[in-house]
């Protein structure tokens, strides 16, 4: 029942990973778990990680013990302003001692500041804990109406054959009329990683993301490796573990920080039925060694079947980035949304963009507008 609790935690978004599960049936051990605050203050100081998370916790406490115990009342807490100094985001020297004239306030966690900063110029503990946060990533979709029906108590459309099959139960007495409406069901994502050369910084923390895309949808996602050819690792990242799902994705793929030729492997894509009516995204810099012609033909193709075509560009979160290689002129007509992938925050707003949370930022058909 506990861990169940938790189970229900995660699915609100609230970091209650493994390790906090054990600390909180650690600390139940040693409370009487009849008694309500008792769970409810062991999993509060347990299974939160921050503020942000007390709302939701709350919110799952009176819903999953509604019928035990109900939770107890908040107590306001009293503000504390706590002043300290923050180091340099991009490790620009050493943060001055407390109370040194000129010391920064701190104006956010380093959390916060970690969610801005480049991959590609993290330390490795940096990246570590980057990645760690990618595993709770919320991986949800947006909806899109289904074929198939359910059954509603009201509304929707009168489902004929459920209803007349009520009367023959009542021997042929008019019954209430039986009601259907369209199930929903989560937009299919198809994700193209490339892991040339050129990308070899941000290639592992975006085939993360594409794991906690799959991890939150496994039915409905695809991910592709993109280099010298196309390569279906959707089951390699099916495994619970990143770490082993990044070991599995690096025996599949074979062609590792070599060349990149999108033109040819988003025309082996079209072959496939994997994009007819899904979002897919593609996560590249751009440098196409093929024909830039030929990549502008496939992304026309691409653009006519999917729902929307997603552009990732790490180099995008540099404000003096332009567009201005032929492989990403040429695409840039016909993608829908052309957004940064360098760090943290950028694949938070990608979630999100893909969750349907944020509206649809086209980019200017026939140009290169960025």
């Amino acid at each position: 029942m506990l861990t169940g609790f938790a189970r229900t935690l995660r699915a609100a978004g609230v970091a209650a990973d493994h390790h906090r599960t054990q600390s909180f049936l650690a600390a139940l051990g040693h409370l009487d778990a009849a008694d309500g605050r008792n769970v409810y203050w062991a999993g509060r100081l347990t299974l939160c990680a921050g503020p942000d998370d007390l709302p939701r916790y709350d919110r799952c406490f009176a819903a999953y013990f509604s019928a035990a115990f109900r939770a107890p009342r908040r107590v306001r807490a009293t503000a504390v302003s706590v002043t300290r100094p923050v180091a340099a985001p991009y490790g620009g020297g050493e943060p001055e001692p407390a109370g040194a004239p000129g010391a920064p306030p701190a104006t956010a966690s380093e959390i916060e500041v970690l969610r801005h900063r480049d991959v590609a110029r993290m330390s490795e503990a940096e990246r570590r804990e980057v990645h760690r946060l990618l595993a709770l990533l919320r991986g949800t979709r947006q909806p899109r109406r289904s074929r198939r029906y359910r059954p509603a108590p009201h509304g929707g459309a009168t489902d004929a054959r459920r209803t007349v099959r009520e009367i023959l139960r009542h021997g042929g007495e008019p019954a209430r009329l039986r009601r259907r409406v369209h199930r929903d069901r989560p937009r299919r994502v198809v994700m193209l990683v490339d892991v040339s050369g050129s990308m070899a910084a941000y290639a592992d923390t975006l085939l993360r993301f594409a794991h906690a895309l799959v991890r939150a949808e496994p039915g409905a996602t695809e991910v592709f490796s993109v280099g010298t050819r196309l390569t279906r690792i959707t089951a390699a990242l099916r495994h619970r573990d990143p770490g082993l799902a990044m070991d599995e994705c690096s025996a599949a793929i074979p062609d590792w920080s070599g060349g990149t030729r999108l033109g040819e492997e988003v025309r082996a894509l079209l072959r496939l039925p994997d994009p007819r009516g899904a979002i897919v995204v593609i996560a590249s810099d751009g440098w196409e060694r093929g024909p830039a012609d030929l990549l502008g033909a496939q992304m026309a193709r691409l653009s006519r079947l999917a729902r929307r075509v997603v552009w990732v560009n790490p180099h995008k979160g540099d404000p003096a980035y332009r567009p201005l290689t032929a492989g990403i002129r040429a695409a840039l007509p016909y993608v829908t949304d052309f957004v940064a992938g360098h760090s943290l925050a950028a694949y938070e707003d990608l979630a999100a963009l893909l969750a349907g949370d944020r509206p649809v930022r086209a980019v200017r058909r026939g140009g290169a507008d960025a």
